[in-house]
């Protein structure tokens, strides 16, 4: 179904039950899952959030200074991409770390032709550091990389099984969707991604496939156009 994607991790995701953080569990399974996609061919690029270790606006929101906290969110996403590299190469699998922000001791500073060349052969990539720029979020890095990488979709693993019509864990008449277009992802505010992602993807025909994590096998079920997920595109 997919050839490239940018798959979208939440940081959250790799803190297991810890309150903040990495679990050696959370992180050993999210590789074991990316593993079972790549080795079915699909070729991968990631973006991770850093939000178990730190999040600017939230720093912020306290009184620091947002262009410090975005800053400090930024290494936050070094620091998981760091670790999720090191998961992966422990499955068997190679990844490379490119960092939007220049730290040649630890990682790859980004260049397109670079990072698309690791993936043409085969490398998981791994971005970290977001766009290099503050007030823009992790989701916003992950399409632009989306689109500079010429990936067919971003996949968005979240907490749920898709997009729903309000946050299910708390509303239980949420409707979940099969299918739903940019527009109304924007006009309904269904927070699935920040506005100016989702209009990146509309603009560049990149369709988002919004799924849980916590299925075992969901990210290569629906490579296949299999499992649950929801799909943003273009046309309803």
């Amino acid at each position: 179904m997919f050839k490239r994607i940018l798959l979208k991790l939440s940081g959250e995701g790799l803190m297991g039950d810890k309150p903040f953080g990495l679990d050696e569990d959370m992180l050993h399974n999210t590789a074991l899952e990316i593993k079972k996609a790549y080795d079915k061919g699909l070729e991968i690029g990631i973006v991770i959030g850093g939000g178990n270790i730190f999040r600017g606006l939230k720093g912020a929101a306290g009184g620091m200074d947002r262009v410090q906290g975005d800053h400090m969110g930024m290494l936050a996403t070094v620091i998981n991409s760091l670790a999720v590299q090191d998961a992966l190469k422990r499955v068997g699998i190679p990844a490379l770390v490119f960092s939007a922000v220049s730290m040649p001791q630890i990682c790859e500073t980004f260049n397109q032709a670079k990072a698309i060349k690791a993936m043409d052969d085969k490398n998981v990539v791994i971005f970290a550091a977001g766009t290099g720029n503050p007030y823009f979020t992790t989701d916003t890095g992950a399409a632009l990389r989306a689109v500079e990488m010429k990936c067919d979709a971003i996949f968005k693993a979240t907490q749920v099984d898709g997009v729903y019509s309000a946050d299910p864990k708390k509303d239980k008449n949420a409707i979940r969707f099969d299918k739903v277009s940019f527009d109304e992802v924007l006009i309904k505010k269904l927070n699935v991604m920040d506005a100016t992602a989702i209009a990146l993807a509309r603009e560049n025909k990149i369709s988002i496939v919004v799924f849980s994590m916590h299925e075992p096998g969901a990210l290569a079920k629906v490579m296949d156009g299999e499992g649950v997920y929801t799909e943003i595109t273009d046309k309803q």
